[in-house]
């Protein structure tokens, strides 16, 4: 057994597991460390993974060569591209999972990654020499030793489960929660508040009247989540449905408001505002008499679904009472009940951009004890977290994405700025260069700096170089190639769009929304030829080359709105001022830039508070 290691990754969720697994194949000696083997990347809430905005992230981590969209791939029952009535820039890929195959299939790359071993454990405490972090010891009285750590805690610190008036210790139903780590940090400086999350009811499927129900069935096109071609959805597909709750199902609700942890004041922490409770949704939009609600599938063939949008903490009784209200769900059996859980976070301001404390060098912190939520989020953070440890331990420079580089970069860049006053969640608003940020196209904004660092493989640099060539080819043919108007105009009348007056290059003709590579082809030669030479990911490939040409106004706009922005990026001031110091700046400026201590001139200007007077103080100041 050994009890030295480059990296010890502290809990084995959705952000351990890609930061041992980045860690570990970068070269690092990584130890992971979770309470429970069994359980590895458990899906603690919805079995599905992606969204609105999270899709993208997964798509990032896949091209930076992380394992999540590899997962989601394999382990998917259903895949939807949400948002495809938007522009690109807001499709969001979605999967439904196998919750015992997503686990188990973690568990699988885990166990097959060499530099990489597991213990399971509980950390109790954690081992420094001079503000750096030295070691862990276990609850098993076992010490090992390091160069970094990264706790990836989620829900687990000092966690505290609500069922109504019931409360249970654990980090997840039926599992222990770990206490004496937060205590610790508390007394090196570190800051630290409470948050909550739930979850829903479980509901046995044989027990539901799935008639009626809406159903919704899955796309079936080429999308997926990873790049690599070779990962494909093979298991049985199954639908999800949709069901609403009603005047009747509010009722029932109000009845047990008064056992409602969050509402008799059993809770005090900060709860998710994007992902309410049903009982906070009844509360506050006390005017809408129906909320819409999702029965989503946990397997291939289980009979336990999820009901989204019906998270509670409200008593056992008063969930059954509710459910039952709803007509699909007069009979309902459930497996267990909603629950709300508390659990100890960290002020992410207290971090730098590569996810490293301020205060213990060597220690980084990625996922839920950032105060963020959701798969997506914490394993963005674990990616990032498990990069920089390496970097730390055997040189080289930090690995930072930049706000117009990666919704990673704007989520991290969000929690070190600006803190985080509810459970953060990503969404495409939240990015101001989204048009950039496309899910079609992570593998080129991030792919060659993973294959820079050592990551991303030789076959995902090579799928990524001929796709760009073959997006190249075709754009370069449709500007070149000049079409006239009485050759067009037929086909162009057939379709239902207006004929031309004159002639033009095919690239102005493919600007028009209802026009595409596709039914181009249909009518031109020369472009059918060209588009049956790409062979392999030819829908991935056109489809790329469709939204480079339809929106290429726009992403060279924002390109040069960022390229502006990146000037600030550059101006670094850290440690380079004394805040209380500078008289002309405002009080809240001089205390903000006092906490955060910015990296650059950019990160500054994005503090709350900080004006742009303030941002313009400072740039007199550097001489500029």
């Amino acid at each position: 057994m050994n009890f030295k290691y480059d990296i010890i990754v502290v809990g084995a969720g959705h952000a351990g597991c890609e930061a041992a697994v980045a860690a570990a194949n970068l070269g690092s000696r990584t130890l992971l460390i979770t309470m429970d083997m069994n359980k590895i990347a458990q899906m603690s809430c919805n079995p599905a993974v992606g969204g609105i905005a999270k899709g993208q992230i997964v798509r990032e981590i896949d091209a930076l060569g992380g394992q999540i969209g590899i997962v989601s791939d394999k382990t998917a029952i259903q895949f939807r591209m949400l948002n495809r009535s938007k522009g690109p820039a807001m499709w969001s890929p979605r999967v439904q999972s196998d919750r015992m195959k997503f686990s188990c299939t973690w568990r699988e790359i885990i166990e097959n990654t060499p530099n990489l071993d597991m213990w399971q454990d509980t950390v109790t405490e954690l081992l420094f020499d001079n503000k750096t972090v030295t070691g862990v010891k276990t609850r098993m009285g076992v010490t090992f030793t390091t160069k970094a750590v990264i706790l990836t805690n989620g829900t687990f610190l000092n966690g505290l489960i609500h069922i109504g008036t019931v409360q249970i210790g654990g980090g997840r139903i039926a599992e222990p929660a770990s206490f004496g780590m937060t205590e610790q940090l508390r007394d090196l400086g570190f800051r630290t508040d409470r948050m909550k999350t739930g979850t829903p009811v479980r509901i046995d499927a044989r027990s539901v009247d799935f008639s009626l129900l809406e159903e919704q069935k899955g796309d079936t096109d080429f999308h997926q989540f990873s790049y690599l071609p070779h990962v494909r959805r093979t298991l049985k597909e199954r639908s999800c449905w949709i069901a609403f709750t009603s005047e009747k199902v509010h009722e029932a609700l109000r009845e047990g408001l008064n056992d409602s942890p969050l509402y008799n004041g059993q809770i005090q922490s900060i709860g998710p505002r994007y992902c309410p409770s049903i009982e906070t949704k009844i509360v506050t939009f006390s005017g809408k008499t129906s909320h819409q609600l999702f029965l989503e599938p946990e397997g291939e063939t289980t009979n336990e679904y999820y009901l989204n949008g019906f998270s509670s903490s409200l008593p056992l009784q008063t969930q059954l009472k509710a459910l039952q209200s709803i007509p699909a769900f007069r009979d309902v059996h459930i497996f267990r009940p909603g629950y709300a859980i508390e659990y100890d976070f960290f002020d992410p301001t207290q971090l730098h951009a590569t996810l490293e404390t301020k205060t213990v060098k060597n220690l980084f912190f990625a996922g839920q004890i950032n105060g963020t939520t959701g798969y997506e989020e914490a394993a963005g953070q674990g990616i990032i977290a498990g990069i920089n440890a390496h970097i730390n331990c055997h040189g080289g420079d930090p690995f930072v994405l930049l706000r117009d580089e990666a919704y990673i970069g704007v989520l991290i860049d969000d929690l070190i700025t600006k803190g985080v006053d509810e459970p953060y969640r990503m969404f495409t608003s939240r990015a101001e260069y989204r048009i950039l940020l496309r899910q079609d196209n992570a593998d080129e904004r991030l792919t060659k700096k993973a294959s820079q660092l050592g990551l991303a493989s030789n076959e995902r640099v090579e799928l990524l170089t001929k796709k760009e060539e073959k997006v190249e080819e075709i754009i370069d043919f449709v500007r070149n190639f000049s079409i006239k108007a009485d050759r067009i105009n037929p086909f162009l009348e057939r379709i239902g769009t207006s004929p031309l007056k004159q002639g033009m290059k095919l690239l102005e003709l493919l600007t028009r929304p209802h026009i595409d590579l596709e039914l181009m082809a249909q009518d031109v030669a020369p472009l059918k030829e060209l588009l049956e030479t790409i062979g392999e990911r030819r829908e991935e490939i056109i489809e790329s080359a469709d939204i480079k040409i339809k929106y290429s106004g726009y992403i060279k706009r924002e390109r040069m709105m960022a390229d502006k922005i990146t000037r600030l990026e550059e101006i670094r001031i850290k440690d380079k001022f004394n805040y209380n110091n500078i008289q002309s700046l405002s009080t809240e400026a001089r205390q903000k830039l006092t906490k955060i201590n910015p990296e650059t001139i950019a990160q500054a200007g994005r503090i709350p508070g900080v004006s742009p007077n303030d941002i313009s103080v400072l740039l007199v100041l550097m001489g500029r």
